[in-house]
């Protein structure tokens, strides 16, 4: 219920008067100062509202308050008559909320006076604590790696969205819908990969907890996909590179205090999933781009247990999902040379992940001395990286790690459209562009690798995106269709 009544503070000087004449005249009467506010105080309800301050006065005045508040006018000085707009938020809390405007003239001659607010307490439902542990559950989650890798047929990547920091638009792509997800489906993929941010998204930095919203959010999307009854990854990806950029023995404590604790909370929160959810520990981790040292290694690979068992300790079905772990910055020759698999409770529930973007002169360089042409038949190919050696890759996976019956994903590959060519060469190039995606289907499925192909979002040149992200529409179908031919 608003008060309405009206605070007038005048100000009035002492008038001087000259009893006789005076040859200058009446001395001059100085205006009375006026301030005044209606009404003086609000009680607002839980919900919010827009509440209207109604302000008379001849002279400049100015508000100040609390900017933590849980209310916003929506001008703080004016001069004259005014009516100004208080936006009060909606009260979240389960507590009464107090506040107050303070309203004074310019030159603060008169006594400031106080626009008081109250909002009661939100009704707030407080969800029962999620326990750290509940008893392991095999239902839903029964298929070991190979079972599940052979439901796998061909991935796709959601990327350059959710492994945003700070947001899903940030990088220019829209708010992902279910729309694009059953366009991906519709054109052939049973898999998805959502790489994840984490780290900008946490209420602090000192317990490391993810805000509520964040969680619900990555839930929406992983729906979106399982609903679809596609396989679907979630990881901690990029993030800022505080896990990422730091396989060294001076970030090793730390870092593996935060990937526990994210993780606890990740797998907490979507433990219920059954064998269509799978979590992916880590994304490309390396120091640089170079061979890395042993100090790299044992630092990376020390990431990777912190996931398994950080997963592992929640129970549940998490006791027995299937999980993902990564090489040295997901190099297939750095995982033959030197991966050692973590240490698992349950046995043949991990998958190994690689990554593929060779020749780099043809798939991702953007400067100059890129190549626009790959694979046989073809001229402006690079000195390496052609067929023989893409099957000579795939068979080293398979050797160390299907034949030992560990599955493996590619969990990235693409090469990028180019662009500014003549109409012949830009045709050329498309040409010798879906035959590369074709080809590494081919030679994957014959080493029963499965594959997630790198889509960005953008459809225009120097980028992979193969569908339109608003609708779900397939923008590049030839370079799709030589994916998912290979698999009819």
């Amino acid at each position: 219920m608003k008060m309405n009544f009206l605070l007038l503070i005048a100000l009035l000087p002492l008038l001087f008067s000259n009893c006789g004449e005076s040859s200058g005249g009446d001395t001059p009467v100085e205006p009375i100062l006026e301030l005044a506010a209606e009404p003086l105080s609000y009680d607002v309800k839980a919900d919010g509202d827009e509440l209207t301050l109604s302000i008379t006065s001849n002279t400049i005045w100015k508000i100040s308050y609390d900017n933590s508040l849980f209310f916003r006018p929506s001008i703080t000085t004016a001069k004259g008559d005014a009516t100004i707009k208080i936006t009060v938020d909606a009260n979240e809390t389960a507590e009464q909320r107090n506040g107050s405007i303070s309203l004074v003239d310019k030159d603060e001659t008169l006594d400031a006076f106080e626009v008081s607010i109250t909002q009661e307490a939100g009704d707030i439902i407080v969800d029962p604590e999620i326990p750290d542990y509940i008893e392991a559950d095999m239902s839903g989650v029964e298929s070991n790696a190979a079972e599940l890798a052979a439901k796998m047929i061909v991935g796709w990547n959601l990327g350059n969205s959710m492994e945003v920091p700070g947001g899903e638009t940030g990088w220019s792509n829209p708010v992902v819908t279910k729309t694009l997800i059953n366009g991906v489906k519709a054109a052939g993929f049973n898999a998805i990969r959502i790489p994840c941010a984490w780290d900008s998204h946490l209420e602090n930095q000192t317990d490391y907890t993810i805000k509520p919203a964040w969680l619900e959010r990555v839930k929406e999307v992983v729906d979106y996909c399982v609903d679809n009854q596609m396989y679907t990854i979630i990881n901690i990806h990029w993030d800022g590179g505080w896990l990422e950029e730091h396989p060294m023995y001076e970030h090793q404590e730390a870092v593996n205090q935060k990937q526990a604790a994210l993780w606890k909370q990740i797998a907490k929160y979507f433990r219920d999933y059954d064998e269509y959810l799978i979590f992916a520990g880590t994304n490309e981790v390396r120091e640089n781009y170079n061979n890395p040292s042993s100090e790299n290694i044992e630092v990376q690979e020390s990431y990777v247990q912190t996931f398994v068992d950080a997963v592992r300790a929640t129970g549940g079905k998490n006791a027995y999902r299937n999980l993902i772990v990564q090489t040295y910055n997901t190099n297939i020759d750095h995982g033959v040379n030197y991966h050692t698999m973590p240490t698992d409770e349950v046995e043949n529930r991990l998958i190994v992940e690689a990554h593929y973007y060779d020749p780099y002169e043809f798939t991702i360089k953007t400067d100059d001395g890129f190549n626009t042409q790959w694979g046989e038949g073809y001229t402006d190919v690079t000195s390496w990286g052609q067929e023989d050696y893409l099957e000579a890759q795939f068979e080293k996976l398979k050797t160390k790690y299907i034949d030992n019956n560990i599955p493996v994903i590619i969990g990235e590959y693409s090469a990028m459209l180019r662009g500014d060519m003549t109409d012949e060469l830009q045709a050329k190039h498309e040409e010798s562009r879906n035959y590369y995606h074709q080809k590494v289907n081919e030679i994957a499925k014959s080493k029963e690798i499965i594959t997630f192909y790198w889509d960005n979002g953008y459809t225009h040149k120097n980028a992979s995106g193969l569908f339109n992200r608003s609708t779900g529409e397939q923008v590049h179908s030839e370079a799709i269709e030589a994916i998912i031919n290979v698999y009819k």
